[in-house]
């Protein structure tokens, strides 16, 4: 098995309902209209290349990859993804405070969902009021990008990014979590809560370069929804609803160069089988030359845009 470092509390487990029933939606990549690329020299070792699709048999095969979140990274491994891209992942604390400064501006009072407590909060026990002006269903529909997202601790909070401990729903600070409180807080039965859930998937963006990271993301956004179901009506999420939380994702979640705002590497040419004697190997041609828009879903409007075309609006 190729390994990169430690596996912690089965934080992400590819194997398991909900993710492997959708993981093939996860990995794809909606502007190409195929995978999403690994975009890091990482596993150079086992023979991948930055250039090389995510597959279901790379992370299944007989040699499979061994995907795990930062935290469970070796520290060399870390530190070069460090220089090389930049990867940081902030404290859940620090999440927090930056989360409740966007809330504070958006209610206009501070302490909606928590109080801070140096590098630590304590979650309010009433629900988040509301009033006439500001609506909860508005909270739900406001929408939030998490730029160079990573493994997303921002918008979902199941465990603190830099040091791998899990965090209790009840307890989660992320801007989907906090959505997903409100919806808590305001439906009474199950129907009302999956439409409101659903639109609060559909309200959180992210973008991130290194594929081994957003599919981490895309997981954790999926692993949110189950635990919440979990937690509020004492079941899994039936396949139905993940796979249209696992579509949501896989458009809102999107892999970019953030400085171009283009699919990194350019379009990539469909992977081909070569055959041999003995076995059989996915080999991907070289990409088609230029630039590639990256494209993202306004679920209000129903229609795929361009990234490039929001951020000039």
């Amino acid at each position: 098995m190729r390994e990169t470092g430690i596996q912690m509390n089965k934080l992400i487990n590819i194997d398991e309902y909900p993710v492997r029933n959708v993981l093939k939606m996860l990995l794809s990549d909606k502007t190409t209209g195929q995978n999403i690329r690994f975009a890091t020299d990482a596993y150079s070792d086992a023979g991948i290349r930055a250039k090389t699709q995510i597959t279901e048999e790379i992370l299944f095969g007989s040699d499979p990859l061994l995907l795990q979140p930062r935290v469970c990274k070796s520290l060399s491994e870390q530190a070069d993804r460090t220089k090389k891209k930049a990867e940081v992942f902030t404290p859940a604390w620090i999440c927090n405070k930056m989360n409740n400064h966007c809330d504070t501006e958006w209610f206009g009072r501070e302490g909606i969902f928590n109080t801070e407590r140096e590098q630590d909060w304590e979650p309010t026990s009433d629900p988040v009021p509301f009033d006439s002006k500001k609506t909860w269903q508005q909270y739900i529909d406001s929408r939030r990008l998490e730029i160079t997202c990573g493994e997303a601790p921002y918008i979902a909070s199941r465990y603190d990014a830099a040091t791998g401990e899990p965090i209790p729903v009840g307890r989660r600070i992320g801007i989907l979590d906090r959505k997903l409180r409100v919806v808590n807080e305001n439906t009474d039965n199950e129907r009302d809560w999956t439409r409101w859930s659903v639109r609060a998937f559909q309200s959180v963006y992210g973008f991130e370069y290194q594929g081994d990271s957003l599919l981490i993301a895309r997981i954790n956004l999926v692993m949110t929804l189950a635990e919440y179901m979990q937690e509020r009506w004492g079941k899994a999420p039936d396949l139905s609803l993940v796979t249209k939380i696992a579509n949501i994702v896989a458009w809102n979640l999107w892999q970019m160069d953030g400085i171009t705002g283009t699919v990194p590497y350019g379009m990539p040419v469909k992977q081909i089988t070569q055959y041999s004697f003995f076995d059989n190997v996915q080999v991907e041609q070289e990409p088609k030359p230029g630039d590639v828009d990256c494209m993202i879903y306004d679920w209000r409007s129903r229609r795929p845009v361009t990234y490039r075309s929001i951020k000039k609006e």
